[in-house]
This record gives structure tokens, C-alpha cells and sequence, in this order.
């Protein structure tokens, strides 16, 4: 990787942080303001009062909303995860990355590939300069130097366990970068390695003094526990394979959560509702226990591209990129009555109201709803805002339930406790769930798959799963096979075993010739 320098830009970094500092916390203003102009600014003068910290913290933050950052034509780049499953298919086809996505014939160029691993390791290094800079600051809380210094590890290692789950060995930098730098163009680190910080971030972070959660959207304990319980459920999985250790630390800390939730049910939840999933007024509440934070003074919403393609859903009346749109055959896999299926109730919608609050029409075909804002967009009657201010999931309680059922199964089989955890999932989808008695362990392994296809479906979730699990989900026969050879639905096309990883950019690899061999299967 061509490591850069932090803080070349820093006027910029101040600018972006103090406007995206509201979504996440004040920035207190009066200290601020009496330092030096931002543009005299040095890394060295930048981080001397708690203000400073509090601003590097929320550039930190904003620098997570890359996945929703533009991959050209009728694109954004968290559609790598998703193109990549065969769950969803493009109904315009216009951009040619995209469509090498969906086609399984990616490479070191495509656009999205490159943008999320310079969006990674972007938001990576900005946390190494929290990390390094925060606690020389005097005078300075030792409180919130420490919950600064545990939400800036948690984002780093989050960032990490997104890159060695994508590309497998990577670089490890844990500090700031300059052109001096004795590791500027650094080698890639064993898996192992990077695992191993993971679970140090996390684990200070976890000791750092959050609160469980944090309604401003800032990371809560709950959210730092359900991490560690996916990073324990996938590396006792592939490629690490640590089997039986580490599905019962991944149960046992998931449980932590369910237990907390037990005894706060107010505080931490599932949703009454599936449309609750997606309504402004529940950010950062109950079942999102970790959310990346939009609002359209700062970056609106960036899944629109969920929108069909050129029918009147919104108040801008036919348009819509339909680049990602569910297959068929993913839609038609739940189970019939699945309340999940239901038109405008559940996750997907197949009619809506002209222009967003007209006459109602339908679409003839279903759409993805869990990412769509009616008080944006309106609903019958109503007219939309025009304002997206919804945020992107991306740790809810539902996964934390399902994690703990697949995780204590594998330690234990099913026993009552996991069994419940599974069926207060299927109970909200108002399905009847077979008795405990009725499985064994490996029917019960397949069905909490599933329902973890269904539940978390359009998340960026379900190829994560599918590389861990060496699985994928046949549609069309409901039952999980091999993920080598498994047909794509979107594009016909059969997985392969370089799928496993994805490539390393072509120009990263121009730029740092350490980073040699390329990944097994892609050219260089």
C-alpha cells in the first residue's frame, strides 16, 4: 500500500470533522477558535486542546461514510458487498464496473475494489492519529481521553476486519504515515496478525467507559461486544478455522449483549416493526446498535440506487438507477407468510404511491424497503421532505440474536437458549418456528443460516457470511451448498475459489511493489 500522510490536508480533515461533529456530538467552539488558523495548522499544534480530539475523532467517524461514496454511473461503492452475493441483480446495467461485479470477473481496476480498499485504509489511518495524538493532550479528562482513544480503536479494528476478511493478508500500520516512514510502502501482515490487533482495539475499547448506548450515534458498548462476537464467530471459521474455542467466545459475548438487553429491554431491543428498521426518528435507538450517520447538511442517504429504475416512487417522479434490485428467486426463497416479503410492511415493497404521496401503482416487480425513507420519499398523502436523513445500519440486535444462535449451537447444539434467540426472529416475521425438539445440531446450523440470509439480507453482510461459511444459499432449492460452484443468480455464473479474496488494486500494487503476489487467481 502507498501510505500517505494524514495530515497534508488537515485544514480540510478540521472543516469536514466540525461539520460532521453535530451528528455525533458537539464540538465545543470557544478554545477552537482562539488557536491558530486551520490553515497554519501542523499535526504537531493541531491536537493540543480537548477540542482537537473531540474533532479528530468525528473526521474519524465521517470518514466511515466512504462505502457510500460514488463508483461511477449510477453506482456507490457499498454495492461491492452486495453485487457479489447473486441476492440482487441491476436493472440498467450502465456501469461497467458494476456489471464486472455482478458478472464475477472483477479485477484490480474496478472501481469499487479500489475505492473500498482507499476508503478502509483511510479511515485507518486517521484513527492511528487519534490513537498516537490524543493522550499527550494537557490538560485533558483522563475520561474522555480514554473514551475517545476506545471509539477511534474500535473504528480501526472494524476497519481491519472488513480488509483481512476482503483481501486476507494485508498491511498492518498502526501509526501515522509520513514519506520518511520506515514501513512507507509496507508489507503484507499474516492473518493471524491482524486478527491479533483486532482483538486488542476491541478489547480496549470494551474497557474505555461506554455507555452501552449512545443515541448520538457515537459507538456504545453493545456495539463494541457485537463486534467481537462476529470477529470470534468468523475466525473460528475460514480461513482461520479455530473451531470450537472460538464459536463459544463468540456466544459468550454475544450473549453479554442479550443478557444486558434482557434486563433493559427499553434500552436495547428488536423492533416492534420491520418499518421501524427504517424510519428517521429511530436512529441510533433499541435494535441499531451501530449506524453510520447521515444528514443532508452534511451527505444525505446513499442507497438510492435501491431505487427501481425509472418508475415514480419519490417525489422526483420516474427515475431510479435499479442497480440494485433483488433477484427473483431471493425474493421468492422465504417461506410463504413471511411478514418480511409483505408489500410496504416488511423488506421489500411491490407497489407504491405516484411520486412519492399520488396514486398508488404497482411496481411489478419487488424493490428493496429497508433502505427506503418514506419521510424523504413520502407516503400516501403525505409529501416527502426531500431530505434523506436515514442512516446506514450496520450492527442491529437481530444479527447479535442470530450470532448467538449459530455460535452456542456449535458449542452445545440446540438447547433452549439458542433456540429462543432464533425464534424471537422468526416470531417477528409472524412465522411458526418448529419445537426445539425437532433438530439436531446440523439442522438447526442450516436453518439459523437462513434465517441470517433472510434477516440481514442488502446489509453488506451476506458475503461475509458466505466466505466464512465456505456456503452460499441456493435459492431456487432453499438448501446451502458449497461456495465453490455455486451459481451467481444475477449472473448465471458459477463462484470460483479466487472468489474467496478479492484482488489488491493494480495501481496500489504499481505504487508499492511490496505488496507482492497479487491474490491467488487475478492478474497483476
Amino acid at each position: 500500500m502507498k501510505a500517505k500522510n494524514n495530515m497534508i490536508n488537515i485544514s480540510k480533515s478540521i472543516k469536514i470533522a466540525m461539520l460532521s461533529a453535530f451528528l455525533i456530538g458537539q464540538i465545543g467552539c470557544s478554545d477552537f477558535l482562539k488557536e491558530k488558523a486551520p490553515s497554519n495548522l501542523t499535526p504537531e499544534s493541531f491536537y493540543t486542546i480537548p477540542d482537537h480530539a473531540e474533532a479528530a475523532i468525528a473526521s474519524v467517524y465521517a470518514d466511515i461514510r466512504f462505502m457510500g461514496g460514488g463508483a461511477g454511473i449510477f453506482s456507490s461503492n457499498w454495492q461491492l458487498l452486495e453485487a457479489l452475493t447473486g441476492t440482487s441483480t441491476t436493472e440498467t446495467a450502465q456501469n461497467s464496473d458494476l456489471n464486472n461485479i455482478y458478472g464475477l470477473v472483477h479485477d484490480g481496476n474496478t472501481a469499487h475494489v479500489v475505492n473500498y480498499w482507499n476508503g478502509l485504509y483511510k479511515v485507518i489511518a486517521q484513527a492511528n492519529q487519534v490513537i498516537l495524538k490524543v493522550p499527550p493532550i494537557t490538560p485533558m479528562p483522563e475520561a474522555q481521553k480514554k473514551k475517545i482513544i476506545g471509539e477511534a480503536k474500535f473504528l480501526r479494528a472494524s476497519a481491519y476486519f472488513s480488509a483481512v476478511r476482503l483481501w486476507g493478508d494485508i498491511p498492518l500500520v498502526t501509526s501515522p504515515q509520513t514519506a520518511s516512514s520506515a514501513d512507507f510502502l509496507p508489507k503484507r501482515a499474516p492473518k493471524e496478525d491482524i486478527y491479533k490487533l483486532i482483538i486488542e482495539d476491541l478489547t480496549e475499547a470494551e474497557n474505555a467507559g461506554l455507555v452501552w448506548m449512545d443515541g448520538s450515534g457515537r459507538v456504545g458498548l453493545a456495539a463494541v461486544k457485537a463486534q467481537l462476537a462476529a470477529v470470534y464467530l468468523t475466525m473460528a471459521g475460514f480461513p482461520l478455522s479455530k473451531g470450537a474455542t472460538h464459536y463459544k467466545l463468540a456466544a459468550d459475548k454475544a450473549l453479554e449483549v442479550i443478557t444486558y438487553a434482557n434486563s433493559n429491554p427499553s434500552v436495547i431491543n428488536l423492533f416492534p416493526t420491520y418499518s421501524d428498521v427504517h424510519k428517521e426518528n429511530q436512529k441510533n435507538k433499541l435494535e441499531h446498535l451501530f449506524m453510520i450517520q447521515y444528514n443532508t447538511l452534511v451527505a444525505g442517504n446513499p442507497m438510492g440506487n435501491m431505487y427501481p429504475n425509472f418508475k415514480p416512487v419519490n417525489y422526483n417522479g420516474p427515475g431510479g438507477t435499479g442497480s440494485t434490485v433483488p433477484t427473483p428467486s431471493f425474493y421468492k426463497s422465504y417461506e410463504a407468510g413471511d411478514l418480511r416479503t409483505k408489500d410496504q410492511e416488511g423488506y421489500f415493497y411491490t407497489s407504491y404511491f405516484t411520486n412519492g404521496n399520488g396514486a398508488k401503482f404497482d411496481l411489478g416487480a419487488p424493490y428493496i424497503f429497508k433502505h427506503f425513507n418514506q419521510t424523504a420519499n413520502g407516503t400516501f398523502g403525505v409529501a416527502g421532505t426531500r431530505n434523506d436523513n436515514l442512516n446506514v445500519p450496520q450492527i442491529r440486535y437481530a444479527d447479535v440474536l442470530l450470532m448467538y444462535a449459530e455460535a452456542q449451537n456449535e458449542a452445545s447444539g440446540p438447547i433452549q437458549q439458542n433456540y429462543d434467540a432464533f425464534k424471537r426472529i422468526r416470531d417477528r416475521a409472524k412465522l411458526v418456528t418448529p419445537d426445539l425438539g425437532t433438530y439436531n445440531q446440523s439442522s438447526f446450523r442450516e436453518a439459523v443460516w437462513k434465517e441470517r440470509w433472510h434477516e440481514l439480507c442488502f446489509e453488506q453482510i451476506t458475503w461475509f457470511d458466505m466466505i466464512r461459511l465456505r456456503k452460499a444459499f441456493n435459492e431456487n432449492t432453499k438448501k446451502f451448498e458449497n461456495f465453490v460452484g455455486h451459481i451467481n443468480e444475477s449472473s448465471k455464473q458459477p463462484l470460483l475459489e479466487k472468489h474467496l479474496l478479492l484482488p489488491l488494486g493494480k495501481q496500489e500494487m504499481l505504487n508499492n511493489p511490496n505488496l507482492t503476489p497479487q491474490n491467488p487467481g487475478y492478474i497483476n
